[in-house]
């Protein structure tokens, strides 16, 4: 479960946010996780509730925002969004589709006291 390994590393961002700016608590944390990041988002739920234990984020309400997978299509020359990797252009229907984007996992925002 590579969720836990991610938790851990939100919680190391989060201290060094806590330590850097003097924030006790995190009580919203908002991620953005793109379509083909290959996270299961119950397991990260998971394993944030528990990493998070003893840290400024301990409780704090987890928001998962869906990002789109996108793509290049060479066959239309337009960036579009595709729901699998392997689909074709939505626009054109072409099959020469280089993947631009909807792998990222990143941290939006956090709200903190």
């Amino acid at each position: 479960m590579h969720e836990m390994s991610l938790a851990e590393g939100i919680r190391q961002i989060i201290d060094a946010q806590a330590a850097a700016h003097d924030f006790a608590r995190v009580t919203r944390l908002r991620l953005e996780i793109g379509r083909f990041a290959g996270v299961e988002k119950p397991a990260l739920e998971f394993a944030f509730d528990v990493v998070m234990r003893g840290s400024p984020a301990e409780g704090a309400a987890l928001e998962l925002i869906d990002l789109p997978g996108r793509a290049l299509c060479y066959d239309c020359a337009e960036e579009v969004e595709i729901d699998d990797r392997l689909s074709p252009c939505p626009l054109c229907g072409g099959g020469k589709l280089v993947p631009q984007g909807g792998d990222e996992m990143r941290i939006k925002d956090m709200e903190v006291i």
